[in-house]
């Protein structure tokens, strides 16, 4: 399934959430949300080393009793990136790819994983999902980044507005003139890359539209994007929460 690189999948875990404090151990079903996630990943085969990387010790302490690995880093830390980057520096393993899951995703597909995963054999320095959008809310909502690719599937830009924009048409026909997609917030690196992702300063795209990645393609990193035809339901605040469980997928 790694199509023979040494991969190591991370799974990021803040405690001190501004949308939601202490959702890692939230009970989902019996069980606390970092470990729905956990057993998500640790479906797929062939991983390296698959660790939790938090700042808190109630985590820490959750996620070793149900028979995790877990790395402590810094509570500094503004992105999962660069929680993955220290848990990298601190391995000391030779590594080929990190994948970074966030541990709101206790519904990630774990065929998801393996969609990215096929892009390892392209040495890609980035690697990420895309999603292409079929309902007129997703497209015009801010809350869902968008993504432009080129002819490879590169990433040209990511945006919280609709891109392209459609001159001449509708907007309630944008969707049967063209195809949209979405970015699904699930990212490979590669090893040497992830380093130096790090060490970039935030940059003006990416503090104008509060989008990390565009830190990355502002300074000429190529961002691979891979379709996939799973959806992703992430639980960012209490309300998605009880979407959820309204839904009855808990």
């Amino acid at each position: 399934m790694m199509h023979d690189k040494k991969v190591i999948a991370i799974i990021p875990a803040r405690f001190a959430s501004t949308r939601f404090p202490g959702k890692p151990l939230v009970d989902l079903g019996g069980k606390p949300m970092i470990q729905r996630t956990y057993e998500r990943v640790m479906a797929v085969h062939g991983w390296h080393r698959v660790v939790i990387a938090t700042d808190d010790f109630q985590i820490k302490n959750t996620a070793e009793a149900f028979g995790a690995e877990v790395i402590m880093t810094r509570a500094d830390h503004v992105s999962g990136t660069d929680r993955c980057a220290e848990v990298l520096s601190k391995l000391g393993d030779a590594i080929d790819y990190v994948v970074n899951i966030q541990g709101d995703e206790p519904f990630i597909e774990p065929a998801q994983l393996q969609e990215l995963a096929i892009g390892f054999k392209t040495n890609a320095p980035i690697l990420t999902l895309i999603k292409q959008i079929s309902e007129v809310d997703t497209l015009f909502s801010v809350n869902t980044p968008k993504v432009v690719i080129n002819q490879k599937g590169e990433a040209l830009y990511f945006s919280r507005q609709t891109i392209p924009h459609l001159r001449g048409i509708a907007e309630q026909d944008w969707l049967s003139n063209h195809r949209f997609f979405k970015h699904i917030g699930l990212y490979a690196y590669r090893a040497d890359v992830l380093i130096e992702l790090s060490h970039l300063k935030p940059s003006p795209l990416e503090l104008a539209e509060s989008l990390e990645q565009l830190r990355w393609l502002e300074n000429g990193y190529t961002i691979q994007t891979i379709e996939t035809q799973f959806e992703t339901m992430g639980i960012d605040t209490p309300d998605d929460l009880e979407k959820i469980k309204k839904m009855g997928l808990l």
